[in-house]
């Protein structure tokens, strides 16, 4: 591993645990960076994918305190296409004032860091410990503005669910499926048998949610030697997950149009369901209103996703984007952005905050995410290592899997293919 490559800190295992949610003390409107105020009108670019919660009705209040400020969001289709962008003109130009990223290219981007403004030093006690750790370089530069953690709970249609006999209520879900993923599948089996239809919509994103749980899937900590092929819990997953996606997925390749059709059509019963995944669901299904959340989660607990924001060095107006990412990060702006997409906070002063705490969707039948992800957060115990050439190698690995739903290839061969792309890494 390189001399610029990503560091972890013991601290990361237990960074969601209660003490991790104490109040910093940071003040709750930004704050923390010096403020800017451009004498002539300037534009700000900001680009994000999915939905990060940036309404316009946010940036517009932004805009109202900043009356020389104008705020153009750009949104790429995928994060696939936001990466390729963003490693294509890191160091060059073309990108915007305020780039997010993901948290699995971080390790890609720390290769760079030194072409990125960092966060001022005065705010990161703002953000959970292993939320600054993960997106510090080795010279202590904090590079990325935390904006959304993936704490992970299931979401489920309660109409397929009653149809199948089975329980609706979430209290009496959340029992249902409370156990390991062995128990996840052998419901999804019962509801197959049932009603001859899918319990989950991919066994890609199935399969994201088993190897998030897997403290050192395809890297190793220590050397950044690259294990994945031969890690025996890559392939007990890989097996596992194709096991059940014979009969149980909806083969449905996630963020593709059937998929997103899916999510209101019916398609699939169940699916793992991270904080931000609550906006998709209900962008795109919006007169459904049978979608309903579990406080529960296979395996215990697990984080799926969480980004930044981060500021190109070499952007025309670097002290103003700095300004502007340090209040889209504070904690109003965070609450503001979990009520709009579900996106959950990683800034400690929000994450106390009885608004997110009572917060309730209606879209979900009023169910109380606010209380259920704060839960699932304190239950997750392994934040996996990721080191320079994850994306890499899940990515293949995606792709992998898709070629076994989709039928091209069967397990073994979509494995072995799997492992000669993996080979040719590094």
């Amino acid at each position: 591993m390189s001399s610029r490559a990503f560091r972890r800190s013991a601290i990361v295992a237990a960074a969601f645990g209660a003490s991790a949610l104490v109040l910093a003390g940071c003040s709750g409107d930004g704050g923390g960076s010096e403020t800017v105020n451009p004498d002539e009108p300037i534009t700000l670019t900001v680009s994000t994918f999915n939905d990060f919660g940036y309404t316009d009705a946010l940036l517009q209040e932004y805009m109202d305190e900043n009356p020389n400020v104008t705020i153009v969001h750009n949104i790429a289709a995928t994060s696939n296409d936001a990466r390729a962008n963003y490693f294509q003109k890191l160091g060059n130009t073309g990108l915007a004032d305020i780039e997010a990223i993901e948290v699995d290219w971080l390790p890609e981007v720390m290769e760079y860091s030194d072409l990125l403004a960092p966060v001022p030093a005065d705010l990161t006690s703002r953000w959970l410990d292993w939320k600054v750790e993960m997106a510090t370089d080795p010279d202590g530069n904090l590079i990325g503005y935390g904006t959304d953690i993936g704490p992970e709970a299931v979401c489920y249609r309660t109409d397929l669910l009653e149809a199948a006999g089975m329980p609706t209520d979430p209290d009496a879900v959340a029992e249902l499926l409370t156990g390991d993923w062995d128990t996840y599948f052998s419901v999804g089996q019962q509801y197959v048998d049932s009603t001859g239809k899918a319990w989950f919509d991919s066994a890609g994103a199935t399969y994201q949610g088993m190897i998030n749980q897997v403290e050192a899937a395809y890297e190793d900590p220590a050397t950044g030697e690259i294990i994945a092929t031969t890690n025996p819990e890559v392939e007990d997953i890989y097996n596992a997950v194709l096991d059940a996606s014979a009969t149980q997925s909806a083969h449905l390749q996630q963020w593709g149009d059937d998929w997103f059709a899916g999510l209101a059509n019916g398609d699939y019963a169940t699916m793992l369901c991270p904080g931000w995944m609550l906006g998709v669901i209900s962008g795109n299904a919006p007169d459904v209103t049978t979608w309903n959340v579990a406080n529960v989660f296979p395996g215990g607990g697990g984080n799926w996703g969480g980004s930044y924001l981060t500021v190109p060095a070499n952007g025309a107006n670097v002290a103003a984007a700095q300004q502007l990412a340090d209040w889209l990060t504070a904690p109003d702006q965070q609450i503001q952005a979990f009520e709009s997409a579900g996106t959950f906070p990683s800034q400690v002063e929000a994450l106390a905050d009885p608004v997110l705490l009572d917060s309730t969707n209606e879209y979900f039948n009023n169910a109380p995410v606010g209380a259920i992800f704060t839960d699932r957060a304190n239950a997750v115990d392994v934040v996996p290592f990721k080191g320079q050439y994850y994306f890499q190698i899940n990515d293949a690995m995606q792709q992998a899997l898709t070629r076994v739903e989709d039928g091209t290839q069967n397990p073994q061969q979509s494995w072995d293919q799997w492992v000669s792309e993996v080979d040719l890494i590094g």
